[in-house]
């Protein structure tokens, strides 16, 4: 008998232990520490070929063997990185960017989206604040916002418009 409860007991155990694994999806920062991604190695310095050729120190100011991530992806990339400091749009780019400003432009949307975001996801989080076993936060918080991939498919299909692509079958 107790070799029955004790065999149950460690099933149970293990039972429990395998559902505290919560994921990448978890919306919740699980400590208060460092951001580990943001420190960013310093390229090597190196000597240049011609000492006049370098520009006037400023203070506070960039230095040549400063990282900069973004121009160093979209040059890994194949893409030109003096572009990324640019304001203007790019010509190839106005009829597109014409066509999405069409009916206007808010100045404030990443900061409207962002409020619009956090009071979602705080009403989102009173109806759900306990639970049994783990769920995903993000995947329970946006539910009414996701696309089901098959639903859309066979609705443009029964519209009777092309559907060139689609998505995996269902496993």
């Amino acid at each position: 008998m107790r070799i029955l409860m004790g065999l149950i007991i460690l099933t149970l155990a293990v039972g429990v232990a395998g559902c505290s694994k919560k994921g990448l999806r978890d919306l919740r920062n699980p400590s208060d520490g460092p951001d580990e991604f943001l420190i960013l190695p310093s390229k090597p310095l190196t000597m240049p070929v011609e000492l006049r050729a370098l520009p006037v120190p400023t203070p506070g100011g960039t230095n040549i063997t400063d990282v900069k991530p973004n121009a160093d992806a979209v040059a890994a990339l194949g893409g030109r990185p003096e572009l990324l400091d640019q304001t203007a749009v790019p010509a190839a780019d106005g009829a597109l960017v014409a066509s999405a400003s069409r009916y206007g432009v808010p100045v404030n949307t990443r900061a409207e989206l962002a409020e619009a975001d956090a009071s979602f996801r705080k009403r989102a989080a009173r109806s759900g604040r306990i639970r049994l076993f783990p769920v995903d936060r993000y995947a329970q918080a946006y539910r009414k916002q996701s696309i089901q991939p098959f639903d859309e498919t066979q609705r443009w299909r029964a519209s009777g418009r092309e559907t060139p692509t689609s998505p995996p079958t269902r496993r």
